[in-house]
């Protein structure tokens, strides 16, 4: 399963629930944001059972980027009970993404 794109609605109703979401920041004009995402998608299949993985465009939702305060894309933020454990700019590749959440997760 690829990693599901939220809204603004989405996310918070996420960190209410108090899940595991991983968040990946991004827009469609930024090269790495794509190049990256075929390795992000092999994330979502990967931890889909234990995590929620997803992707947010900070061209569609700025305010919650602004909110979240992203500055650099692509961004990975790690969310637990709804407050960020730890984020990740710009990750290098599938097994960086892996440790970064492996890590956080205290795993």
């Amino acid at each position: 399963m690829a990693a599901m794109e939220l809204n603004k609605e989405q996310f918070e109703s996420f960190m209410q629930d108090g899940k595991v979401v991983l968040v990946d920041f991004w827009a469609p004009w930024c090269s790495y944001c794509r190049r990256i995402a075929p390795a992000y998608d092999k994330v979502a299949q990967q931890f889909g059972d234990e995590l929620i993985v997803s992707k947010i465009n900070i061209d569609d939702e700025p305010m919650l980027a602004h909110k979240e305060q992203i500055e650099v894309i692509p961004t990975l933020v790690l969310y637990k009970d709804g407050k960020s454990i730890g984020s990740i700019v710009a990750p290098e590749s599938k097994a960086v993404i892996e440790g970064f959440i492996r890590e956080s997760l205290g795993k």
